[in-house]
């Protein structure tokens, strides 16, 4: 028997890791002597960094920088263990969390302390970068980061402008002759889920802007900055950034990336899944575990659990996915790779209580051990 574990974290209560040690715990009940091949994984989002640097063997590194408002935070990143690939969450830099509600304000926030990461990374001999772009407070076009690099941005008189979004309007010309000379040997892989445009109704701003702390008036006022910006951007560097799906993701940061610093963008359970060379692991398997905290209709929206079923449907291995919740509408997910569907709440219980950790590998450990049960009695029945 081969089982290969590949779930996401439960987050706020297992890591990527735990609950793949706790899956294994209740399997090895069951079958002491089978092959369990344990995968972190996630889809780009938080935990990506941890799933990387823990599936490959990995180093992590701390970094003062500045945060979203230009005071000072300690932000983490990991490095593969290859020594090459740097792993970043720009949330743990320029996140929405790093903030409380009435300190958000995406006039003022910048992604500095994102670029901070990047030029930590490179200074560390780093020249591929895997980077997620959730959980922003920015909507700043990528204009902190490239900032951090070395790239000055102008106002009209010349004088280079300071960080925030408020800025993306005052820009009159960008100069990049001081960026880092190691960015040219560097590559970019964003992990990206969502298709929005730079601006407009579906753009950055209007989307995004008010959970950042934005009012009506900031909306329109950073929309026309996003429009103006990528006026200035395609005249520099002809690169049309609204063009690009996915541009406006992170208060336009794709856009950022792709247009100064030549970076793709794809959708992040794909990144992932090819990091770790799941599809490698996961021959001659007779199962596959997924899961996440929560599985619903939306899982199908590039999930982690989704993306996994469907690498291992090309393989023709069946998938059980658990997850802490399970809602109503999750039976879409049968359509798309996975088999059998499992929530690891054994009884009633507040959330609270259901997400302490230690509960929460009891009640996978169990489950796992139930299901894998009622496998061995059918293979006993049936062979």
């Amino acid at each position: 028997m081969k089982i290969v574990i590949a779930a996401d974290s439960f987050k706020g209560s297992l890591s990527s890791a735990e609950l793949a040690e706790a899956c294994e715990s209740g399997i090895r009940k069951v079958y002491p002597d089978a092959e369990v091949v344990k995968v972190p994984v996630a889809d780009g989002g938080e935990g990506t960094v941890e799933a990387l640097v823990d599936g490959t063997k990995g180093v992590y590194r701390t970094v003062k920088v500045n945060g979203p408002l230009m005071s000072p935070v300690t932000a983490l990143y990991g490095i593969t263990g290859d020594g090459e690939t740097a792993v970043i969450e720009m949330a743990s830099a320029s996140g929405l969390p790093l903030l409380s509600s009435s300190s958000r304000n995406p006039m003022k926030s910048t992604t500095y302390g994102t670029g901070e990461l990047i030029k930590d990374a490179l200074q560390k001999g780093c020249r591929e970068f895997l980077i997620g772009i959730g959980g922003s407070a920015t909507n700043d076009c990528g204009m902190g980061m490239m900032q951090a690099l070395g790239m000055q941005f102008l106002d009209e008189k010349g004088t280079v402008l300071g960080t925030g979004g408020e800025n993306l309007i005052k820009t009159h010309s960008i100069d990049d002759s001081g960026l880092m000379k190691e960015l040219k040997e560097a590559q970019f892989l964003i992990a990206c889920d969502v298709d929005n445009p730079l601006y407009g109704e579906n753009g950055a701003a209007h989307v995004y802007a008010r959970q950042k702390g934005a009012t009506e008036q900031m909306v329109e006022d950073l929309d026309l900055g996003l429009r103006h910006f990528s006026t200035i951007v395609k005249d520099k560097y002809s690169f049309d950034m609204n063009a690009l799906p996915g541009a406006g993701a992170a208060g336009g940061l794709g856009g950022g990336f792709a247009a100064f610093l030549d970076g793709e963008l794809k959708p992040g359970i794909d990144i992932i899944l090819n990091k770790t060379k799941l599809s490698e692991k996961m021959k001659g398997a007779d199962f596959v575990v997924t899961g996440e905290g929560r599985i619903d209709f939306q899982s199908v929206m590039g999930k982690t659990p989704v993306g996994v079923s469907k690498l291992a449907a090309t393989l023709g291995i069946p998938v059980i996915a658990i997850a802490g919740a399970v809602t109503d509408d999750a039976d879409v997910v049968h359509d798309h790779g996975i088999n059998s569907l499992f929530s690891i709440m054994n009884y009633p219980i507040d959330l609270e209580d259901a997400m302490e950790p230690e509960r929460g590998k009891i009640f996978a450990e169990k489950n796992m051990e139930e299901i894998f049960r009622l496998i061995k009695t059918c293979q006993k029945k049936f062979s």
